[in-house]
């Protein structure tokens, strides 16, 4: 049972991220969190899982950004490829633009041309609104989580 546990979701993240979209006063059964831990939990394998084996047929080790958004639109979710489409293009923008910024300040103005977005610092980042009212705070590896709904 302890080993099951460990390849989900945390529980509490999981409570936290349905508590977002609740009334204030609305309380969430531990059965409700398990049920959208596991949930959650095998819609990220399935999704991961489609992208994987297409890195495999490219002979490629590394699952990316693209090709998360490629396994969502093939298994037919399209309205959440085309979010993660757009998040990730500004996603990328943004960090072209502080690792742009980063090399200006630190390397002069003849660095001024070079971008490297591989680059990641532990502050919070700007954040990006999307067309469909979901805002997204663009958050380095540890800073909890990456998005909310500010309804």
């Amino acid at each position: 049972m302890e080993e099951e546990q460990d390849k989900l979701l945390p529980i509490a993240n999981v409570g936290r991220i349905m508590k977002q979209i609740l009334t204030p006063n609305a309380k969430i059964s531990k059965e409700a969190k398990q049920t959208m831990q596991e949930c959650a939990t095998e819609f990220i394998s399935f999704v991961t899982g489609e992208a994987s084996d297409k890195c495999q047929k490219e002979n490629r080790k590394t699952v990316n950004g693209d090709d998360i958004c490629w396994a969502l639109s093939s298994l037919g979710f399209d309205d959440y490829a085309e979010a993660i489409v757009r998040y990730l293009h500004k996603y990328r923008e943004v960090e072209r633009e502080r690792s742009a910024n980063q090399h200006r300040s630190s390397a002069g103005p003849e660095q001024d041309n070079i971008e490297d977005s591989s680059h990641v610092s532990c502050q919070p980042q700007q954040q990006i609104e999307a067309r469909n009212g979901i805002e997204f705070r663009i958050l380095d590896k540890g800073n909890g989580s990456s998005f909310t709904n500010p309804s």
